[in-house]
């Protein structure tokens, strides 16, 4: 069996979607919108994506280049928080293209 770059595309196109989506909405339920790489990277897997930092780390700077949240250094540990925007988008009120909108409940 074999397998070809355009067949595997759509896949990792909306696995990169979901993953943007569940990082947004971890932060969304986080006490003050912000949460460490280490507990996204946790939550990630609890929700079906297994993630290595470098993956974690480019999604986080995709998201933040969109304006859909923050990133800081605290010593050597990342911390993202959630902007306005990326919290509307995290609750399926606005949207961007490479991010999943959520089901409504």
């Amino acid at each position: 069996m074999t397998h070809n770059f355009e067949q595997q595309a759509p896949y990792a196109r909306h696995l990169a979607r979901d993953r943007r989506l569940v990082i947004l909405r971890v932060l969304a339920d986080s006490a003050g919108y912000q949460a460490n790489e280490y507990i996204l990277e946790t939550m990630l897997e609890e929700l079906g994506h297994v993630v290595g930092s470098d993956l974690l780390h480019g999604e986080l700077a995709w998201l933040a280049e969109q304006g859909l949240l923050t990133q800081q250094r605290v010593a050597a540990v990342l911390i993202a928080t959630l902007t306005r925007r990326g919290l509307d988008v995290a609750r399926g009120r606005a949207a961007v293209p490479g991010v999943a909108r959520p089901q409504p409940e």
